[in-house]
């Protein structure tokens, strides 16, 4: 039997697993978190429903679920949300039951969110969550990327910048540390850790019975050979 006669449980049995990815603003998560989507088929980004304004470009469904106060609000008490939290002064949550669908049907959910929501859900799913945090390399890069952006009120950057602290001082919370003073590098780093917890024996249970019949083909592809029994003194060859 060759290699590619065996049955592949690993390319269609397994459980998903939740990368919560979190980070200052401008930090470069946003820009990280999208092409390891584009460039992974078993991964989709958890589209979380906001009540903050739509910026130029978003859509609706696209970067976010855009609800009313009173609709997010009838959607917390009626127990949708996977987790929620204010964040400067706005509603953000997961809707729950797309996130758990994908989860059982051997998806992974990557979620581009705040050290609050990444808390919740960790402490909801804590064999199926992965969390991650993306750190700037120097705090002036940080400032001058959100500026860069040229979408926000001065008064909106301010905000943002103060919310970065307290987003930082959570950083030890996190299962991996990312510094992404370049690129390329934070995103070979990112897809290395992604892939190596994929990869965990809890979560592939498609393993006990594929290393069982691993040894049970061994067996008996060289059967062990009985064993001889010992020579008693007492028998001598027969004379002729």
């Amino acid at each position: 039997m060759t290699p590619d006669d065996h049955h592949r449980p690993w390319e269609t049995v397994r459980r998903g697993l939740l990368l919560l990815v979190s980070s200052p603003a401008g930090a470069g998560k946003t820009s990280l978190t999208r092409r390891l989507v584009s460039d992974h088929s078993d991964l989709t980004l958890s589209i979380s429903a906001t009540t903050r304004p739509a910026r130029p470009g978003e859509e609706d469904g696209r970067e976010y679920f855009f609800k009313t106060r009173a609709e997010f609000e009838a959607m917390i008490e009626a127990g949708e949300f996977l987790e929620w939290a204010v964040v400067n002064g706005n509603y953000y949550g997961t809707p729950k039951a797309p996130v758990m669908a994908a989860l059982e049907g051997g998806h992974d959910v990557l979620f581009d969110i705040d050290w609050q929501g990444a808390q919740q859900i960790a402490e909801k799913a804590p064999d199926d969550s992965v969390r991650l945090f993306i750190l700037p390399p120097a705090w002036d890069d940080l400032e001058r990327r959100l500026r860069a952006r040229a979408q926000d009120t001065e008064e909106t950057i301010k905000a943002r910048l103060e919310l970065g602290q307290e987003e930082i001082a959570h950083w030890a919370e996190y299962d991996y540390v990312i510094v992404n003073k370049n690129f390329d590098r934070a995103y070979a780093d990112l897809g290395h850790i992604y892939r190596g917890e994929r990869m965990k024996p809890g979560r592939n249970p498609w393993l006990p019975g594929f290393v069982e019949d691993l040894l049970a083909e061994a067996r008996g592809a060289a059967p062990e050979p009985e064993p001889t029994p010992p020579k008693s003194p007492l028998l001598r060859p027969v004379q002729k």
